[in-house]
C-alpha cells in the first residue's frame, strides 16, 4: 500500500466520527488532504475551528439535501457564513424514496446555494447527486456559470452519458472504494478523464476492513483505480494531487 503523505480525501464527514478532535489530528499526522464536508450549517464553527489549526484539513460549508426537510430554515445561517471559506458541501439533490418528499424544498435550497456561490465567485462545491444527476447538472448549468465556481460531483452514480455531460461542463468526480466495488458504476468511472478525478472516502459511511473508513483509507481507492486503469496507485496519487491543485487555482 502505498504511503499516505500527499494523499487527497475530498469528501469525509470529519465530525461524525466519535472523536472529531481525535481523527482530525490523525488526518494531519498522515499528511492526508482532507475537506471536512458538514450536513449543517450549525455544525460549520465548530469544524472551522478546528480545521484552521491545521495544514491539511479545510472544512466545508454544507447543508445536506438529506437534511433540508427540517433544516430549509437554516438557510440563511448559511449564507451568513459563505464569506469565511471557498469550500461548500455538502450540498445537492437526492430524489431516493425517503427524501423525495422533499424533493421540491430541496431544488429551490440548491438553487439558492448555487446562485450564492455564483455572486461570490471561486468557491468549490462538493455535489451530492442521488437519483438526481440530471437535476444536479441542470441547476448547475442554469445556476452557476463555468467561470463563477467548480464542482465537484461526489460519490456520482449517474449514468455515461449524465458524467459525459458532466464533464463537458467541467465538473470533476471524488472516488470511493464502494463506487469502485460496484460493477454497475465502474465502466461510467472508467470513461472519467485522469485530470478530472478525485479520492474521496466519505467516511465514516463507508467501511475499510470492516471498520469506518478514514482520509489515509484513500490508498484503497487507488489501488482499485489502479488496476481499472492499469496504472501504479504512486503514479494516480500523483495524477490526483495535480488535479487538486488545478481545482484550487
Amino acid at each position: 500500500m502505498i504511503a499516505s503523505n500527499g494523499l487527497v480525501d475530498f469528501h469525509c464527514h470529519l465530525d461524525l466520527y466519535p472523536d472529531h478532535q481525535a481523527v482530525i489530528r490523525e488526518s494531519e499526522e498522515a499528511g492526508v488532504f482532507t475537506l471536512a464536508v458538514t450536513t449543517t450549517p450549525r455544525a460549520w464553527s465548530r469544524n472551522q475551528e478546528l480545521a484552521q489549526a491545521t495544514r491539511h484539513v479545510r472544512a466545508a460549508l454544507g447543508l445536506h439535501p438529506q437534511l433540508v426537510a427540517e433544516r430549509a430554515r437554516e438557510l440563511p445561517l448559511w449564507e451568513a457564513h459563505l464569506a469565511e471559506t471557498r469550500y461548500i458541501g455538502e450540498v445537492g439533490l437526492d430524489a431516493g424514496p425517503r427524501f423525495y418528499k422533499s424533493f421540491d424544498l430541496q431544488k429551490q435550497v440548491f438553487e439558492r446555494v448555487l446562485r450564492c456561490c455564483a455572486k461570490a465567485g471561486n468557491k468549490i462545491i462538493t455535489v451530492h447527486s442521488i437519483r438526481s444527476a440530471k437535476a444536479v447538472l441542470d441547476h448547475v448549468e442554469a445556476y452557476l456559470p463555468p467561470n463563477q465556481g467548480k464542482v465537484v460531483l461526489h460519490w456520482f452514480t449517474g449514468s455515461t452519458a449524465e458524467a459525459k455531460r458532466a464533464i463537458e461542463m467541467g465538473c470533476y468526480f471524488s472516488i470511493n472504494a464502494s463506487m469502485l466495488d460496484n460493477e454497475r458504476h465502474t465502466a461510467m468511472i472508467a470513461a472519467i478523464p485522469l485530470d478530472k478525478l478525485l479520492t474521496e472516502t466519505d467516511g465514516p459511511f463507508t467501511k475499510t476492513a470492516e471498520r469506518p473508513s478514514k482520509p489515509a483509507d484513500v490508498a484503497v481507492v487507488l489501488e482499485s483505480l489502479g488496476r481499472l486503469h492499469g496504472m501504479s496507485a504512486s503514479t494516480l496519487a500523483a495524477t490526483v494531487r495535480s488535479n487538486l491543485r488545478s481545482l484550487l487555482e
